[in-house]
């Protein structure tokens, strides 16, 4: 598995993440409501810089791009910033392979448009039963496509060997996520891109759920598309997507008759949010600031913007898998039912996100009673309801589960301990 994913142990890195300081930056995590975020895979919370960049473009240039004035000037110049922050946060080639829009979801449905108009002899595409319902529903919608199932094992994660023997020189793409939305799997995309271009096929990443806890690095994936959304990663919501210049460039997609049929802008149909933008932008400062006071360079270059972003999402990733491990053991003593990874010694291959059922409890009603005493979770099928089929659970009533990032802390894994203990005891 990739080296940039795997960097997840735990010890002193762990036990020296600044976990109090990066709670300070968020707002709503200090307004004296008690409240536990536990629902993050849903939406995580926001630091304050991306409250003042929101506020500042809505108050000095909330005007539209591309007139002759400092205002609307500012706009491009702002919406610039953000392309070539997400340039580094991504390490991606060039801004211009950077499109922003409304979410990932309308990203994926207007490549696997463009890629439904290319299909010739290859026309198959590989989809997961693992993946977020966005991430299937777009390509099967294709009429002129045939599809292959790259299904999850009994260890609630995906393996390449089984990739490996559903690709042939009919396949046009695989698509598949980083990390599964509902069970926290890390998927090794960077094998699976290997053997799939060593196929003649593409990949197509969605990185939604992997975006706040890890390292992106789309060379180290060596993918040719990749989608994530700023809601997951501290910033208000929207989405941008990563291609391969080339590759955005040879695509068919719509456009207004007056925008060049170049990337980023033929990807970007119509005008997105821009304070949302400059929320984005924000964000990655504010991870950006979390590597440098990590020990990271001052500097503003690329090079050193990119060296703090990897110290910040190394250390993310050290410290979650604390977090992992003791929401593991939480949930066992609890004789929670746990999906997907649920060893000890695997949880490099997870975030800390957990799908589980409590014994005789419907779901609903763990979130409900969990609700009452301040802790936010979710329940249903997590929009993922062909794997909740494979789980053998009914998507209706779907699982419980408890999603958190680097500003939750054991103590809060605490309180969750209080409130489904004695559920798990009672019937």
């Amino acid at each position: 598995m990739n080296k940039s994913i795997l960097l997840a142990e735990t010890g002193d890195s762990a036990r020296q993440f600044p976990v109090e300081t990066a709670r300070r930056a968020f707002p709503s995590l200090n307004r004296g409501e008690d409240f536990i975020f536990f629902d993050n895979a849903a939406g995580a919370q926001a630091p304050k810089v991306v409250f003042d960049a929101v506020n500042k473009h809505l108050l000095e240039n909330n005007v539209q791009r591309g007139g002759r004035y400092a205002k609307s000037q500012e706009v491009d110049a702002m919406i610039a910033r953000a392309r070539e922050s997400v340039t580094v946060l991504v390490n991606a080639r060039h801004p211009s392979e950077i499109a922003f829009g409304m979410n990932a979801t309308s990203f994926i449905r207007l490549i696997s448009l463009a890629i439904g108009q290319t299909l010739a002899e290859r026309n198959e595409i590989i989809v997961t039963d693992m993946d977020h319902e966005a991430n299937v529903a777009t390509w099967l919608a294709l009429p002129n496509a045939k599809f292959a199932w790259w299904k999850i094992r009994e260890d609630g994660n995906l393996h390449v060997e089984d990739l490996q023997r559903l690709l042939s020189s009919r396949t046009r793409l695989v698509a598949c996520t980083v990390t599964s939305n509902a069970l926290g799997s890390i998927v090794d995309v960077a094998e699976a891109a290997k053997i799939a271009h060593h196929a003649g096929a593409e990949i197509f990443l969605d990185c939604v759920h992997y975006g706040p806890h890890g390292t992106i690095d789309v060379q180290a994936f060596d993918c040719d598309y990749l989608v994530c959304s700023g809601y997951k990663i501290f910033s208000p919501h929207m989405g941008f997507l990563w291609g391969r210049r080339e590759l955005l460039k040879s695509l068919p997609t719509f456009r207004e008759d007056f925008v060049p049929d170049e990337p980023p802008g033929k990807i970007e149909a119509g005008t997105f949010i821009y304070e949302n933008v400059a929320g984005l932008d924000a964000a990655i400062t504010y991870l950006e600031t979390l590597g440098a006071g990590l020990g990271g360079s001052l500097n503003h270059d690329s090079e050193s913007r990119r060296s703090n972003l990897v110290i910040a999402m190394n250390a993310v990733r050290a410290y979650e898998a604390s977090l992992s491990s003791e929401l593991l053991r939480v949930l066992k003593e609890a004789e929670a039912t746990i999906y997907g990874i649920r060893d000890e010694d695997r949880l490099r291959e997870r975030v800390p996100t957990f799908c589980f059922n409590l014994q005789k409890k419907h779901p609903a009603r763990v979130t409900e009673t969990l609700a009452d005493a301040g802790i936010g979770v979710r329940d249903g099928h997590m929009y993922a309801p062909r794997l909740m089929r494979r789980l053998g659970l009914d998507p209706e009533t779907g699982v419980v589960r408890a999603s958190l990032v680097h500003y939750n802390t054991v103590g809060e894994i605490h309180r969750f301990r209080d409130v489904i203990l004695p559920m798990s005891r009672y019937a």
